[in-house]
């Protein structure tokens, strides 16, 4: 069993100012087989962190990296020998100022901290194995500025796929102390099992990820066997929740579980991440304190660091107690200062990011940006919005599935671009940074048609959230309608792809960021997705990609059309229509963009169609009357239908103005069939070089259908409208030599002409 053995180093000089005033926490006391009273313990303190992403700057939910540093420079203050450890996650999925320089300004700052040793993450992999070992791993160089990682990287269930070896150093040993009194800590490091679904395959093709449990256990062993006194498990995998009376009750089947229950007690403490969940615990029977292991976590990005401190018997090598706390890195009460070192690394990085920000990504037609309240500049988290939708479809775009979602909460700003001198406009990396900055990466999985359902939904927030309702963006050809009166879990009454129904049992690949993939937002049934796979590829970098496509020969256009609508039916409409009958209802949610925005477009007129047949067009109000749901833009429609052919599912609502096209689900009685009769002229063969004349004349139980035909055939793709006698007619051609169809259609109902070309 290899292992990285580290026999002392300098401790950093401490930050001046630091906030101290450590929260006490209940400490844990053993006893020893031995006189331990004559022997004066020695501290050994860890103080963790896990899941930072390169959040460099204080954030709302980020500490930063300077005052991270000073964080645990304030641990040192009282344990000066304290070991700085991670739980992986440290790199990747990083904020602009960090992924712009491949997160060496991460790297260097938590070499500036002085971090010891750390488990991979997934995140490590974000680039490959490769690049994880000779790149990050490696030292910096001029062949590898962006490297130079100065602590163990340790993972005991990372294996070469073709040997079974290590594929990375599984354990690392720290000595504390010197001569009689020095005492040896283990650290053995481990990655979630889940590593290949999150990350791409072929990045680490070359490795196989193993049992957890049977690693660490082996590798425990074999530290006890080398006489290691203390042994901490670094794991990047974590508990579901921050009750410790539930993780201890976690069942042993689970991911979580399955280590807290499996890992032998030779091993002390279990330092976890990944589920981005803060939690200081002790587990164990009450009745056997000696037993008691403490599995702690400090959430995310900085935000906090966990310190777990032993009093050893450096005779015995046994442990006498544990003192365990979280530390709130980002407190406002009595704060860390920012270590000044640190700070400058950050400084520097924000400079650079400042200067890389400025390249041109691509051209904008008009401005995209987030649904606004009254006051035209407020963003309202329940309104659909442009870029709210841009993003589902870059996101959809990126990964080659069907939709693509986007939460409301996770666009910071608009995306407007350097609009001075009016549009085109043009996006600057920074910008489109600036709005997605949490570095989210993109998740593929599959839904049914039922779970699809169950996302829409849950746009409807649980009771008490401050948000009522989120919507969510969505990638074009993707609608749905909504009755914004109805019971909770009953709101969504027609969902449509690309023209066609959605169907409960029919799956469909999606793409959302990882932070709704994992439930975020209390959109649950994404979490609940099969076959869910992490690309690796970040948000942002898929809005770099997407601009390079179709916004460097011309500007991308705002799409004003809106993808869900609401529609309400008056109490006591029929459950089913035929033609005569009156077809009411209010409609909702027709208003996209912002009142106050010059450049923006809305609909003052909708219309309502059967068919291709227009059935009537309908004012539509703009006032706003929701600031925190979507259910500006309202119209009243009342008409009378006519005859149909069929059993049509539903009628569109088309706006004038947008390009709104909205199926509106309604339950038809079976109409008669049509009568569709295909003509042209000339008759017989044609020269090559002549185009065709194409009649089509449809009817319905004798009188003239109204509507559209389409005329389909080998470079014939054509939708006129039928005139009042119930003809539309198209030219057609030239045609090469050979023999053609060409099919007319009204709905279901048909005609085929076949002609040859000589």
């Amino acid at each position: 069993m290899s292992s990285h053995i580290w026999t002392g180093r300098a401790t950093r000089p401490l930050a001046v100012g630091l906030g101290l005033g450590l929260a006490a926490s209940a400490l844990t006391l053993t006893t020893s087989s031995t006189a331990s009273a004559v022997v004066e313990p020695i501290d050994v303190t860890i103080v963790a962190t896990n899941d930072f992403h390169g959040r460099l700057l204080p954030a709302r939910d980020a500490g930063g990296a300077a005052k991270l540093a000073s964080a645990v420079d304030s641990v040192r203050a009282d344990h000066p020998d304290a070991i700085f450890a991670a739980a992986g996650d440290l790199i990747g999925a990083s904020t602009f100022e960090s992924f712009i320089q491949q997160d060496k300004p991460t790297i260097d700052a938590l070499n500036e901290a002085g971090l010891d040793v750390s488990a991979v993450g997934n995140h490590e992999f974000d680039q490959g194995y490769d690049d994880l070992v000779n790149r990050v791993m490696a030292p910096e160089s001029e062949a590898n500025p962006f490297g130079g990682a100065e602590w163990a990287y340790i993972g005991a269930n990372v294996k070469m796929r073709d040997t079974g070896s290590d594929a990375l150093d599984p354990t690392y040993v720290h000595t504390v102390g010197e001569g009689a009194d020095a005492v040896d800590v283990g650290f053995i490091g481990a990655v979630t099992e889940h590593l290949p679904e999150l990350v791409s395959p072929d990045g680490i093709s070359e490795i196989v990820v193993t049992d957890i449990v049977d690693e660490v256990n082996a590798e425990a062993d074999a530290l006890e066997a080398e006489g290691v006194d203390v042994i901490v498990m670094l794991v990047h995998e974590g508990a579901p929740t921050t009750d410790c009376t539930k993780i201890g009750a976690l069942s042993a089947e689970s991911d979580f579980g399955s280590i807290v229950k499996g890992v032998d007690s030779s091993v002390d403490a279990i330092v976890s991440g990944h589920t981005h969940l803060a939690y200081d615990c002790k587990l164990g029977s009450a009745e056997a304190p000696a037993q008691l292991r403490p599995v702690v976590s400090a959430g995310q990005y900085g935000f906090n660091i966990n310190r777990v401190s032993f009093d050893v018997d450096p005779v015995a090598g046994s442990i006498l107690g544990v003192d365990t706390e979280i530390i709130n890195v980002a407190r406002t009460a009595n704060p860390f200062t920012e270590d000044p070192a640190v700070k400058q690394i950050v400084d520097d990085a924000v400079a650079v990011s400042d200067e890389l920000g400025a390249a041109k990504l691509g051209e904008i037609a008009g401005p995209f940006t987030r649904a606004k309240r009254a006051d035209g500049t407020t963003e309202n988290r329940g309104g659909e919005s442009t870029v709210g939708n841009l993003v589902g479809e870059v996101q959809r775009w990126a990964t080659g599935t069907d939709i693509g979602f986007m939460n409301p909460g996770g666009l910071r700003d608009d995306i407007v671009g350097l609009a001075q001198g009016g549009y085109p406009a043009t996006l600057t990396y920074k910008q489109a940074a600036v709005v997605q900055p949490f570095a989210n990466t993109l998740v593929k999985m599959d839904l049914t048609g039922a779970q699809l359902k169950s996302v829409l939904e849950e746009q409807w927030q649980p009771a008490g959230a401050s948000r009522p309702f989120l919507h969510l963006g969505a990638s074009k050809g993707f609608e749905w309608t909504y009755d914004p009166a109805a019971a909770k879990g009953e709101h969504i009454t027609g969902m449509w792809l690309d023209g066609e129904m959605v169907e409960p049992d029919a799956t469909y690949s999606v793409t959302a960021n990882s932070f709704l993939a994992s439930g975020g937002d209390s959109f649950t049934t994404f979490a609940q997705g099969a076959n869910p796979t992490d690309t690796g590829q970040s948000d942002l970098q898929a809005m770099v990609d997407y601009m390079e496509e179709f916004g460097s020969d011309a500007a991308v256009e705002v799409d004003y059309s809106q993808h869900s609508v609401g529609v309400t039916f008056p109490e006591g409409a029929p459950a089913t229509y035929a033609a005569g009958d009156t077809l009411a209802m209010d409609l909702s949610s027709l208003l996209l963009a912002p009142t106050k925005d010059v450049f923006s477009l809305s609909d003052d007129e909708v219309e309502v169609r059967l068919d291709g047949h227009l059935l009537g067009t309908f004012d539509v109000d703009n006032t706003v009357v929701s600031d925190t749901a979507d259910e500006n833009g309202t119209a009243s429609v009342s008409l009378t239908l006519p005859v149909y052919a069929g059993t049509p599912e539903s009628v569109t609502v088309v706006g004038t103005t947008t390009g709104t096209s909205v199926e509106v689900p309604v339950a038809f009685e079976t109409g008669p069939d049509a009568v569709v009769e295909a003509k042209r002229r000339p008759k017989g063969a044609i020269k090559s070089t002549k185009r065709l004349k194409v009649t089509a004349i449809v009817s319905i139980e004798g009188e003239p259908a109204a509507g559209e035909v389409t005329f389909t055939g080998k470079g014939v793709d054509k939708t006129v409208e039928l005139n009042k006698n119930g003809k539309a007619k198209t030219k057609v051609g030239p045609f090469k030599k050979g023999t053609h169809t060409i099919l007319v259609s009204y709905g279901d109902y048909s005609d085929i002409l076949r002609f040859k070309v000589r």
